[in-house]
This record gives C-alpha cells, structure tokens and sequence, in this order.
C-alpha cells in the first residue's frame, strides 16, 4: 500500500509533530513499506489455528493467599508524614463543592 505525502502530513498534524520536508518522504517510504508487510501476513491461511491470547504456557507466578500477622500500626505509622489517632493523616483532596 502506497501512503502519499498528504497522508504523512495529516498524521503528523494529528499526533502534532512537525516534520521536515525530508522526514515526510522518508516516512511516507517506511509507512509504505509497513503497510506491505502487514499486507503479505494477511494473506497467509490461518483458518487452522487456534485463537491464542498468548504463544508462551500460562503459570501462575503469584505466591499462595496464606493469612499471616500484619505490620504492626506502630511500624506502619513510623515514617508517616502526619498521624492521627492511630491512622495516616492526609490533607484533603475534594472539597465541599460537589455536596448540596
């Protein structure tokens, strides 16, 4: 498939690039040659294979779910900017704007 200057042009205007007159023609060259490439693997018979979300075996990597004793508050609240009654204190984000 041939991709001309215009189309280069308003691909560029759309992802605001600003090319050079040197850098469309050799875009428009390199899209081209994509294209066809993308072209040639169209043609290929693949009614016989399977739809596959991945080539590689699936393993999970996750470790097990095991219930264990959690970080105590005192060390989870050691480097906490501000604190409060035992939980992280942070400043607002939303104000009272949206409630009426």
């Amino acid at each position: 498939m041939k991709i001309d200057r215009a189309t280069v042009e308003h691909i560029a205007e759309l992802a605001k690039l600003d090319l050079t007159d040197d850098e469309i023609a050799l875009y428009a060259g390199q899209l081209s040659d994509i294209l066809d490439a993308v072209g040639q693997l169209e043609q290929l018979d693949t009614g016989a294979i399977p739809p596959t979300a991945s080539v590689l075996p699936l393993r999970n990597v996750f470790r097990p779910d095991r219930a264990q004793p959690s970080l105590p508050r005192d060390a989870a609240l050691a480097n906490a900017a501000d604190s409060a009654e035992g939980q992280f204190r942070v400043d607002a984000v939303l104000d009272d704007a949206g409630e009426g």
